[in-house]
């Protein structure tokens, strides 16, 4: 049976575990990370010598990197559902794992870290709301995208929506003021429906 590694409150565990209950593959979640240790013993460092999860092992195969886990999951059991098979059509989706990890996650990194993983005395609360500010101008570029499309490639949910719907739980989970971005909002409202999403994702955020 394949195991994973991590935390369940984890957003890039999250995504593991989001991606395998919509394929449903049967798995075993081990805790690890944070409160529960584990990534500094040395048989998880053989597997992962970043000491970070979530890690996968699949039949021999170990793999980390969320997003890394994500594609892995789709082309071996996702095949014609959340993975496209024509490359073009997989690239839709694709591009926007990488847009999340590189433009979108940054900016919400400091606003989760910082309104809920920091002690209010701590906080940093103008980096954190120029960080709020900044998430709310780039879902800007996801709302345009969503215009018209129920989900980020199409019709049908696939791996590009995975990182995305992760980090939009910490935006619309986190009490804080938002700016109106109606397709995104209908669009996690679809992601909301889902019971693998929230079984997986709509977890209280800590």
């Amino acid at each position: 049976m394949l195991k994973l590694w991590g935390r369940n409150n984890s957003v890039n565990v999250q995504k593991a575990i989001w991606c395998l209950e919509e394929l449903k593959v049967p798995y075993e979640r081990i805790d690890a990370g944070m409160q529960y240790g584990v990534v500094n013993e040395p048989q998880f460092r053989k597997m992962n010598p970043n000491g970070l999860v979530p890690v996968i092992e699949d039949g021999g195969a170990v793999i980390w990197e969320s997003n890394a886990v994500v594609r892995y999951l789709g082309a071996k059991y996702g095949k014609g559902s959340l993975w496209a098979e024509d490359p073009a059509a997989r690239a839709q989706s694709d591009k926007w794992m990488d847009w999340c990890a590189t433009v979108y996650w940054p900016p919400m990194r400091t606003v989760f870290w910082g309104l809920v993983r920091t002690p209010p005395e701590k906080r940093n609360l103008e980096e954190i709301e120029a960080a709020r500010r900044k998430a709310g101008e780039i879902l800007t570029i996801l709302d345009a995208a969503l215009a018209g499309s129920d989900y980020i490639a199409g019709s049908a949910l696939t791996i590009g929506d995975i990182p995305l719907g992760a980090i939009s739980w910490r935006w619309f989970g986190i009490d804080m003021e938002r700016p109106s971005r109606p397709n995104v909002e209908a669009w996690f409202k679809r992601l909301s429906q889902r019971e693998a999403f929230r079984k997986s994702v709509l977890l209280p955020l800590n």
